[in-house]
């Protein structure tokens, strides 16, 4: 459970498992001291799979100064050469997605075969819901407003209809456990605040590797007209639409299968 110096950061990162290199890009408020996490799937299983908590989450550094996607994308790549990898097959989910597509055009080379799940380009191909602008709900009222767009069929007629599973999901996404640590609330807005600018919209094209987009078909923060988009935009990507909403890959038993049979 290692830390390295990056710049001025302090990285916390983890590696699991045997066989192609595999980086994973966490999402919004992403943080390895949550399980389960992608190090407990499948992924090790078959790969050797890198993954940290990014500059303003989890154990990493959360300087309070202005952080762009290009900032994330080099971090990535600096990550890289800590650990002895030229190349790795990528994954980058939600926001994590954002910044993969930022590596994939700064550093084309270090990036093998990519999966961008349930993200967004932003710009003229549509961007993902806007966070920092409920970056004042907290705990439940945050909670209940994601819920409601992570899967656009959680409305009011399904919690009525299912008011036990709508209180576990209350629970689980109001929980923040470290919410009372030092820098988070700062590194938080900082990651917030880098994601509203995210715009690869025009620099897409360039893109060669070979890249899956992986959605979910009821996702109301990465719409599915805005995974058409990126999949027309990106020379050659696949498209995958999964059963579920932002959280496909834990709703769908078929998401994490297709997703491993492309990068190998």
């Amino acid at each position: 459970m290692p830390f390295t110096r990056i710049g001025d950061l302090d990285v916390y990162y983890e590696r699991k498992g045997e066989g192609p290199p595999l980086l994973f890009i966490s999402g919004t408020g992403g943080d390895l001291r949550e399980h389960p996490n992608v190090l407990d799937g499948p992924f090790p299983k078959s790969f050797e799979v890198l993954a940290y908590d990014q500059r303003g989450l989890g154990q990493t550094s959360k300087p309070d100064r202005p952080y762009s996607m290009a900032d994330y994308a080099d971090d990535a790549a600096a990550l890289l050469d800590v650990v002895g990898w030229d190349r790795a097959r990528v994954v980058g989910v939600s926001f994590g997605g954002m910044v993969a597509q930022e590596l994939v055009l700064r550093h084309p080379r270090r990036v093998e075969r990519l999966i961008l799940a349930c993200t967004s380009p932003g710009g003229a191909g549509g961007s993902s819901f806007p966070f920092h602008e409920i970056e004042h709900l907290t705990g439940e009222a945050r909670a209940r407003h994601l819920i409601s767009i992570s899967n656009v069929t959680r409305d009011a007629a399904w919690i009525e209809a299912h008011p036990d599973q709508y209180a576990r999901l209350l629970a689980w996404t109001a929980a923040d456990p470290y919410a009372d640590e030092p820098g988070h609330r700062i590194g938080a807005h900082r990651q917030l605040e880098a994601r509203s600018s995210h715009d690869t919209w025009d620099r897409l094209p360039q893109i060669a590797c070979p890249v899956m987009i992986a959605a979910g078909r009821h996702d109301g923060i990465a719409p599915p007209q805005t995974q058409n988009n990126l999949a027309a935009r990106i020379p050659g990507a696949q498209l995958r639409f999964f059963e579920g909403g932002h959280l496909f890959m834990l709703e769908d038993p078929a998401a994490l299968p297709a997703m491993m049979a492309f990068l190998k």
